[in-house]
């Protein structure tokens, strides 16, 4: 089982290689850079091989970046799209500086311009980023959670935009079921879990899902509502997850968490309960 969770960076970078060993990951994922501001320091040549290094030394096969917060590569306002596109380019870089696999982006919210224009925003941002940036990390396009304007919530728009893509094989899904959840895809039984997956499947095909982020939702089926709650807790609860983590289409996948931190629980007791359900 590849589980892990979002892990810090502060301090410098390889720190977050040392937090997510002790909690007893083997996958983990991380923002490369303050995730709440356009502008990111440069990373150096000893932190990049000082995560490398502890990379190898405890044996993480993979790990996954995420975008930042900020970029929207779906807006229809032509300084926003420029400075995401910008964003994304350098994601693309130091996650391919620190020799990572994935990263992990949002595709956002077309600002009431329609899906339509949201879904060529997004091809071109990614076409754009790849076109600029030639190394081995897959663009993973993580599905949204169906709020007002966003664009991606749907299994069919991420195909859409896969369609428009020029480097087909550099682009994959990370499926956050949260999101899924909220947006109309039922993960709480067995037989639920296999049509969503069978949609998925028909649809995108399960050869691009490459990472999942497993979330509880605080929001009913079809909600809209992207609030993540702690795993069992939610409206997807301990028997949906039980299911998904002994689906074979998921069971190999790295699972990642992005679970509250509250006075319920945190990292440390959601990994527990999944491995609890994963037994």
């Amino acid at each position: 089982m590849l589980l892990g969770a979002h892990v810090s960076i502060s301090g410098t970078i390889d720190k977050a290689v040392d937090r997510a060993r002790e909690l007893g990951c083997n996958t983990f994922q991380v923002f490369t850079r303050n995730p709440r501001g356009w502008k990111a320091k440069k990373l150096s040549d000893e932190e990049i091989e000082e995560f490398k290094r502890k990379m190898e030394e405890y044996n993480f096969r993979v790990a996954v970046s995420h975008m930042p917060y900020l970029p929207n590569i779906s807006s229809p306002i032509q300084q926003t799209f420029k400075k995401s596109v910008s964003s994304l380019i350098q994601e693309l870089e130091r996650t391919g500086a620190l020799g990572l696999k994935y990263l992990v982006v949002h595709i956002g919210s077309h600002l009431g311009k329609g899906l339509d224009n949201g879904i060529k925003k997004a091809a071109e941002a990614v076409n754009t980023a790849l076109n600029k940036v030639d190394n081995n990390v897959m663009i993973l396009l993580e599905n949204m959670a169906g709020q007002k304007n966003s664009v991606g919530s749907r299994f069919e728009d991420i195909k859409r935009i896969l369609n428009l893509i020029a480097y087909p094989d550099r682009v994959g899904v990370c499926m956050d079921t949260c999101h899924a959840f909220a947006a109309g895809y039922d993960f709480r039984t067995g037989d639920a879990i296999e049509n969503t997956l069978r949609d998925f499947d028909e649809i995108i095909g399960l050869k691009l899902l490459k990472v999942v982020h497993i979330n509880d939702s605080k929001g009913d089926l079809g909600s809209h509502l992207d609030r993540h709650e702690h795993i069992g807790l939610g409206k997807i609860g301990d028997k949906g997850f039980r299911e998904l983590f002994h689906n074979p289409h998921i069971r190999e996948l790295p699972l990642i968490l992005e679970t509250p931190v509250d006075s319920r629980g945190n990292f440390a007791t959601n990994l527990a309960k999944c491995r609890e359900l994963y037994l």
